[in-house]
């Protein structure tokens, strides 16, 4: 049976594209058939960090539309073979998404035999982001451990209880997770970020995974290489990490604790 899964936040700018291509990766390489569609209609990034963005001939719109088949819009991933990318539209309105219509797309692919279909949401409450959300089986609401963030996603969180398909039809509620991005140890030892524990305490849904910060991040977003690809790098693991959990695995919390430097560090100067 498939899942569908949306990724979305709050606020812009917290890595939710980011992951959702690593995330999305993650689940193929470990063998399942999986789809990840960008309904950021207008603002299209998902392709550009899925390294495929010279590839695209057809959109998610054009297929709603009926101006293309869904295997005429679908990408085939270079790096997996179980890897589809159904990109969004760069010069069409939001408006041009109707429920009917992303319900068709999503019916399709699970006749398809895909296993698990991922929505990258739009930032916010917009009307692409209602369109991510209202089917999904599961939500990874990603935030950073900063107090706008984490308030817009509480935000979010009401919305998914309130207009998803099966919130509507009184039916078991989307199974929730928590994805904290750009996370620092070191700031939030300072006092100048939020504790993973403040916010879980905040939102009160289960953590999937602790996203470290780091600057690779941006420069495999920029290659189109999404950031599980970064093999041995703290990101990589963490999102392997999320994956694992995802489909069920006990895995230890990493990468939340601030080890501070010996006397010979600090002397020295070694960060």
């Amino acid at each position: 049976m498939a899942r569908i899964i949306v990724i979305t936040s709050g606020k812009g700018g917290v890595g939710k594209t980011t992951s959702s291509a690593s995330f999305a990766t993650g689940l193929a390489l470990r063998g399942h058939k999986t789809a990840v569609i960008d309904f950021d209609v207008g603002l299209r990034n998902l392709d550009l960090i899925m390294g495929c963005e010279r590839r695209v001939v057809y959109d998610l719109i054009n297929v709603v539309s009926g101006e293309a088949n869904l295997r005429q819009a679908l990408i085939k991933d270079k790096h997996c073979d179980n890897l589809f990318i159904l990109p969004a539209s760069q010069t069409r309105d939001k408006d041009a998404l109707t429920e009917e219509g992303v319900e068709r797309v999503l019916n399709e692919l699970i006749q398809m035999d895909f296993e698990y279909i991922i929505c990258d949401s739009p930032a916010g409450i917009e009307h692409g982001a209602i369109m991510a959300l209202t089917f999904a089986d599961e939500a990874i609401v990603v935030t950073n451990p900063e107090v706008s963030s984490v308030r817009d996603s509480d935000r979010i969180l009401g919305i998914i209880q309130a207009r998803s398909r099966r919130a509507l039809n009184g039916g078991e509620p989307v199974k929730e997770h928590l994805l904290i991005t750009r996370y620092s140890p070191k700031r939030v030892d300072a006092g100048e970020m939020l504790s993973h524990q403040d916010v879980q305490e905040i939102l009160r849904i289960p953590l999937i995974g602790i996203i470290p910060e780091s600057e690779t991040v941006l420069h495999a977003s920029n290659q189109g290489n999404p950031a599980i690809h970064l093999t041995g790098s703290d990101v990589s693991l963490a999102y392997e990490d999320v994956v694992g959990r995802f489909l069920g695995e006990d895995l230890p919390l990493r990468f939340m604790d601030y080890e501070k430097p010996g006397l010979l560090k600090r002397i020295f100067g070694v960060k």
